[in-house]
């Protein structure tokens, strides 16, 4: 696309609100508000999720709510809608077809920017090719890519054509990616030939062809060219994209889909190792895009918001898309992180909201001179994949935004179950400092509870495993995951177990205590590692810390905590070692206190425990 073109796109000064009908019901005014939105939905679930699907595009409405199917229930039963639709159909009929949807910065510095109108066509032009392949409604695609513009081109075309998609980070390994295809048993492959990374090219297409050695699934492979580096072509079954897109016709019309209908497919390994494929279904979807526009923003996305995809579509950001296609937002689409840039994307206004891990904030706090000035455009910075100590959050609200939200969920229960409101941060900050260790209220239409071993409520503010029921819990796990016992007692009775230990106090709000498996057990005692890092994390020019329970033969597990410095800092091992034996118990502290340079990372930017617990039991 021409430079003129791009900029042409970007100049789009007009504004266009939103029905008045959906203003009315889901802008929230005030807390007071709020409340009653919450105790609504939770006297009358069906009465508030039927409003809320009202809202959104429907080919066929439901003809009942809900339905038990032991141990899942089903949602909007006998309703046809589509996420392709509600995402780009809506806006060709107005101004917003010229709008930018995606504005994409790739890593060698090269643009692209797709009005609603562009990216409907190529995304029709995709299905098409799909479709020619033998595609059809019901079967799944593995999407193994970088972050380029393709990536939401095949997630959209797959949603139209009611393809259930299963996205695989591109930086996962051959076997990662050949374990995720064989389980959802992909019939097409869609990758590239290579992505940048930091300056370097990652072979992807190569990765690709070791996956599918074993794999005997895919009949096609689908290759967009991004990095140009010669890769093998294997005659009659890969295929370049460019080639495919190039006669495709761009009318293809959204298939009426149940909301129960497979969209995608998201897989964890949990705590049995093994890949398992949650279903998530357009429903969960929308339940998403309410919780996010209700509880997280309070208002719905217009034109002058613009979202930052500072990680991975595939995995927290991609949580944004819907809503902002949804509403005609415009997103922005970075293919690295890199935290100046980001920071630059907020100084010159091009960029109002974004959403990170802690290790991602943690960059930004490092940045020399950083200050709330140069993120005056920025109107929400949220957080959640993991806990971020309180002292973390304080110096997030004097260096970089006052506008802090933190949300919950996890891959079986799609996020926000819980939301952490910027006033609660301010109320964290001043006469409550407690409420900075929590993950917030559960968000409207959402239930949570505290249980036991056997499945019984807990008093308040007693530790136990967290669970949750609603539209938002995933429809069940694909394939022979689906059928092991040992996988589906994680829901029972409507209600997921997440394998979260947590605690609500009088407010309703959940606070987080640690993951069962991450939970040390050393000396007889039940050590929560997310206690001791909210300590360390005290320390002055300490920057991230990460604390693990390795193998010991006398404790069962040794308490390690290992720390990386802010840049210029002088701290030693015995300091944090002192500070932790003055601010709790004896038999929690570490044993020992390693300083390291970084942490390794995984898909999500979250810091890999299982990875450091092992390389210390390796050593």
């Amino acid at each position: 696309m021409a430079d003129a073109n791009i900029e042409s796109l970007l100049k789009e000064q007009r504004v266009f609100s939103p029905s008045s009908e959906f203003s009315s019901s889901a802008h929230i005014s005030s807390s007071e508000d709020y409340e009653k939105l919450r105790l609504r939905a939770a006297q009358d679930p069906e009465a508030f999720w039927s409003e809320i699907a009202g809202e959104l595009h429907w080919f066929e409405k439901w003809k009942k709510v809900s339905e038990w199917n032991d141990p899942f229930v089903k949602w909007f039963i006998g309703g046809k809608t589509n996420v392709s639709y509600n995402c780009l159909d809506r806006h060709l009929t107005g101004p917003r077809k010229n709008k930018v949807a995606i504005l994409w910065e790739g890593e060698p510095g090269d643009v692209r920017a797709l009005s609603y109108q562009m990216l409907h066509r190529e995304v029709c032009r995709f299905a098409n090719v799909l479709q020619s392949l033998g595609l059809q409604q019901g079967d799944r695609a593995t999407i193994y890519m970088g972050m380029v513009p393709e990536l939401p081109i095949a997630l959209l075309a797959c949603a139209r054509m009611g393809v259930t998609h299963n996205v695989v980070f591109g930086g996962f390994s051959a076997e990662a990616l050949r374990d995720r295809i064989n389980d959802s048993k992909s019939r097409v492959l869609i990758t590239a030939d290579g992505g940048f990374r930091r300056g370097t090219t990652v072979a992807l297409k190569k990765s690709a062809d070791d996956a599918l050695a074993d794999a005997p699934t895919i009949e096609k492979v689908i290759v967009c060219r991004r990095t140009g580096d010669p890769v093998n072509m294997k005659a009659g079954r890969d295929l370049w994209w460019h080639d495919l897109m190039q006669n495709a016709s761009s009318v293809f019309d959204a298939v009426p889909l149940d909301a129960e209908h497979p969209l995608f497919m998201l897989y964890t390994s949990g705590t049995t190792g093994k890949p398992k494929g949650a279903i998530r279904t357009h429903r969960n979807r929308f339940a998403s895009l309410n919780n996010i526009v209700t509880d997280l923003f309070g208002h719905i996305p217009t034109e002058k918001d613009v979202w930052l995809h500072a990680g991975p579509v595939t995995h927290t950001s991609g949580l944004f898309v819907l809503p902002f296609f949804t509403f005609g937002a415009r997103q922005i689409i970075h293919a690295k992180f890199d935290e100046e840039h980001v920071v630059a994307e907020f100084e010159t206004g091009g960029a109002t909201a974004t959403a990170m891990v802690p290790t991602m904030v943690a960059r930004l706090l490092a940045i020399p001179g950083i200050s709330p000035d140069r993120l005056k455009n920025l109107k929400m910075l949220g957080y959640a994949g993991a806990p971020m100590p309180a002292e973390q959050i304080r110096q997030c609200h004097e260096q970089l935004t006052k506008h802090m939200v933190q949300y919950y969920g996890l891959v079986e229960a799609i996020p926000p179950v819980t939301v952490l409101s910027e006033a609660d941060h301010t109320l964290g900050l001043t006469s409550e400092p407690e409420v900075l260790t929590s993950a917030g209220n559960p968000c409207a239409g959402v239930e949570v509870r505290i249980v036991d071993e056997d499945g019984k409520d807990v008093p308040v503010g007693e530790i136990g495993e967290v669970i949750t029921r609603g539209d938002h819990v995933m429809r069940g796990y694909w394939g022979a995951a689906g059928q092991d016992s040992t996988v589906t007692k994680a829901v029972r009775d409507g209600w997921l177990h997440t394998g979260d230990l947590g605690r609500l106090d009088q407010h309703d709000r959940l606070f987080l205590v640690d993951r069962k498996g991450d939970m040390i057990i050393s000396g007889g005692y039940n050590i929560y590692p997310r206690e001791i890092e909210e300590v360390i994390a005290q320390v002055a020019g300490v920057h991230e810390v990460a604390v693990v329970g390795v193998k010991d033969q006398e404790w069962g597990q040794r308490v390690t905590a290992l720390i990386t410095l802010l840049p210029g800092a002088q701290v030693d091992s015995q300091q944090v070692m002192d500070h932790c034996k003055a601010s709790m118990a004896s038999y929690k502290k570490p044993k020992e206190v390693r300083i390291v340079e970084s942490f390794p990372l995984n898909s999500t930017g979250k810091i890999a425990k299982k990875v450091i617990r092992e390389q210390l039991e390796a050593e």
